[in-house]
């Protein structure tokens, strides 16, 4: 499709999106004051001269919710920003194409064409040892920034992913301008800024060197080694990590007052984002047992860090793959990229996990099997799945630093939020894996099915652990499984997920009861749950053995040191509503449910609702469906469901009659959710438990009713 000619505005029009979003005409701001056409605009100058489709901008400014007048809401808002660039005499750069809309102008007149072509021309000169004029070039770009992109925007999903890139450019530039600063002998000058920008960016590998080197050079080492302290109690405190090599080595070099030759300094500089025909591919993170490249100057490399095993022909096939997925580049320039060390991007462990023991083991059995690992074609995958709160990431995180030591190689983390309704967007997470495995952002393919094919590439030859936080369904997990059968996989869901051939599943369920005794005392301290045993068992089964629950009670319990562990006990029995205490800072197990119960259907969610009404927390389908009135198997795909949510769970007694039942904590949510849909009222009102009802007319909520013909009370439809 040929490209729409570009549209010579009338009279001085300047774009801006670094900072505040403005449409300067003659000097005067004609941007509208309004949130949403604020919206469209920075979305379509940010994708200038691209059709920006109707259902992007539809999700952009109402996300999952849009009103049903969406399509002509977001045609007015195009009106009104037609008529403010019809007064410049630009009326025909706005335009509408089939499925969407056009910004046609020329890249001169937006400020961020003109941050990037100088934060270019200012690396290329910094690479080619022309310090004084990246320095000059690199200041010259930063200067155009206004404050944060987009500042003054709501910023829905594209455009948050869009400033985030934008300031994330801005940080690489200042990186360089720093870089170039320092070759500059301008140490002294930088040594203030680069105190506030540490400040403000406390776990800034690279802004620390710099920092450290300014003050080296200034004469003030005492004050470079403090540096590097604070930074790294900072990191293992926030990360459970060490700095990484580079800044060890510059240390060590602090240490022994070796000088600071330019192989060290130079191996930092950071490659700025450019279009792909304009710099070198760079070979990906090397096998660890391949020979490193000299270093400028001819200096060797030092050993290895580790001795693990890799393969050398992964190299060839990563390298390969990069080729493939990047197109073909023109007068490269060298880029200097930073060496790389193993991703370690696992969580902190938390130091009081408790029980679990019999599946951690068990998993850790199967992984120490040498001929098992020799005769594997396939990447192991273990599979955590359980109830909201029952302690699946906890146990995921637990687990992966057991089996830290056993993956050389590096380990990957990722939230998939696939519980949340909001989940990942799976191309982002493989762009991020790619980086962290030393894949350059400019070389990084769009699609998904591209980069899971790059990052199987990556991969091979490598001993990787990739650790996968709730997962919505084994279709998320396929395109994250790494390309080498010594690599890992360790993955967390609600439901189970089927379809993951070869996985090892935990399913989990609660604790018992002294492992759920265990964690209290050690959140509380087990001097004060000795002194009331009887309370701390009540508080226990209060809390349904449930790791999440009891967190909360035990939280509260030692931010009241005043109250006694049976005080609490009878204040929790008590509650009319339950969950309102098993909340407590981000710790809120209700949040957990609703995210689940937003998962059901209206229907599901109505029979949910319902199945609350039963004398016992104990049914069968048959009496699931006397409820309802029914008849069984009409409700088995709606039982299905909620097992499949983990709301409620299935058990097969000894007289082989299925039959289900519902989590006490989870029966008190439901009851609640049924007093919402009753009578709507204050957060506080006491729960409505009705007895068992008499058998509502099938006529009245048969299968084959209409949602809203419900019982009498139309349970079924009442909104929330």
């Amino acid at each position: 499709m040929r490209s729409a000619p570009i549209v010579q505005l009338g009279g001085s029009v300047d774009f801006r999106v670094l900072g505040p979003v403005e449409i300067l005409c003659n000097g005067h701001n004609v941007l509208p004051t309004a949130s949403k056409p604020r919206q469209v605009i920075s979305l379509l100058l940010l994708r200038r001269n691209t059709v920006v489709r109707t259902d992007e901008l539809i999700d952009e400014l109402w996300e999952e919710s849009p009103p049903m007048s969406a399509m002509t809401t977001l045609q007015t808002y195009i009106y009104k920003l037609r008529k403010i660039l019809v007064e410049p005499g630009a009326e025909e750069i706005l335009s509408t194409r089939p499925g969407g809309y056009v910004l046609t102008i020329p890249d001169s007149s937006i400020d961020l064409h003109r941050f990037e072509r100088d934060a270019a021309l200012g690396q290329a000169a910094l690479e080619s040892g022309d310090a004084a004029g990246a320095a000059e070039t690199l200041r010259r770009a930063l200067g155009m920034w206004r404050g944060q992109a987009l500042v003054d925007v709501v910023q829905g999903g594209l455009l948050s992913s869009y400033a985030t890139r934008l300031e994330e450019l801005r940080s690489r530039t200042l990186e360089l301008r720093i870089e170039a600063d320092l070759q500059l002998g301008r140490h002294r000058e930088l040594v203030s800024e680069l105190k506030s920008l540490v400040l403000t960016y406390p776990l800034h590998e690279h802004l620390h060197a710099s920092l450290m080197i300014a003050l080296h050079r200034s004469g003030r080492r005492h004050e470079a080694l403090e540096v590097y302290r604070v930074l790294r109690e900072n990191m293992i405190e926030n990360l459970g990590l060490d700095p990484g090599r580079e800044l060890r080595e510059l240390h060590q070099a602090l240490l022994a007052g070796a000088p600071l030759g330019e192989p060290l300094e130079q191996d930092r500089v950071t490659v700025v984002p450019r279009r792909s025909a304009d710099v070198a591919v760079p070979a990906p993170f090397p096998p660890r047992d391949a020979p490193a490249a000299p270093r400028a100057g001819g200096a060797e490399p030092g050993p290895a860090a580790d001795d693990a095993p890799g393969d050398p022909a992964a190299a060839d096939l990563a390298e390969a793959a990069l080729a493939a997925a990047a197109p073909a580049m023109a007068e490269p320039i060298a880029a200097v990229v930073p060496p790389l060390g193993p991703p370690a991007q696992l969580p902190a462990d938390i130091a009081d996990f408790t029980g679990r023991a019999s599946i951690v083991e068990e998993i850790l059995s199967g992984f120490a099997s040498a001929g098992a690992a020799r005769d594997r074609t396939a990447t192991p995958v273990v599979a955590i799945s359980g109830m909201p709160g029952v302690g699946k990431t906890v146990l995921a995180i637990h687990l992966a630093h057991r089996l830290r030591p056993r993956f050389g190689d590096g380990q990957l983390y990722a939230e998939l939020r696939g519980s949340t309704g909001r989940p990942r967007d799976l191309s982002e997470v493989l762009g991020g894996f790619l980086q962290a495995m030393g894949v350059p952002e400019p070389h990084i393919p769009y699609g998904l099915e591209e980069r899971s094919t790059l990052f199987r590439s990556v991969t091979a030859g490598r001993r990787l652990l990739v650790v996968l936080d709730d997962a919505s369904s084994s279709a998320d997990v396929r395109h994250l499984i790494p390309g080498d059968p010594r690599c890992a996989l360790v993955v967390t869901s609600r439901r189970r997920l089927h379809g993951l051939a070869g996985s090892w599943e935990a399913d989990l369920d609660v604790m018992d009861h002294a492992e759920g005794v265990e964690l209290l005392g050690r959140v509380i301290g087990r001097a004060r749950l000795d002194r009331a045993p009887r309370a701390a068992d009540r508080l226990v089964e209060l809390g349904g053995r449930l790791p999440l629950a009891l967190r909360c009670i035990g939280s509260r319990l030692a931010t009241m040191p005043e109250v006694s562990i049976t005080e609490m006990a009878e204040r929790l029995s008590g509650a009319p509503r339950t969950l309102d205490l098993l909340s407590i800072g981000d710790l809120d197990l209700r949040a957990r449910y609703d995210s689940s119960y937003a998962g059901l259907s209206r229907r599901e969610q109505a029979v949910f609702r319902l199945l609350s009404m039963l004398p016992t927390p104990r049914f069968t389908a048959h009496e699931a469906a006397e409820l309802l009135g029914w008849d069984a198997a009409d409700i088995q795909s709606a039982l299905e469901s909620l097992v499949e949510h983990r709301l409620i769970r299935v058990t097969q007694y000894k007289d082989g009659e299925i039959r289900y039942r519902f989590p006490e904590l989870i029966l008190s949510y439901a009851r609640e959710r049924l007093t919402m849909a009753l009578d709507p009222g204050p957060q506080g009102e006491q729960p409505y438990l009705p007895p068992r009802p008499a058998v509502p007319p099938v006529a009245a909520c048969g299968p084959s009713a209409p949602p809203e013909a419900v019982g009498p009370r139309r349970l079924m439809s009442v909104g929330e």
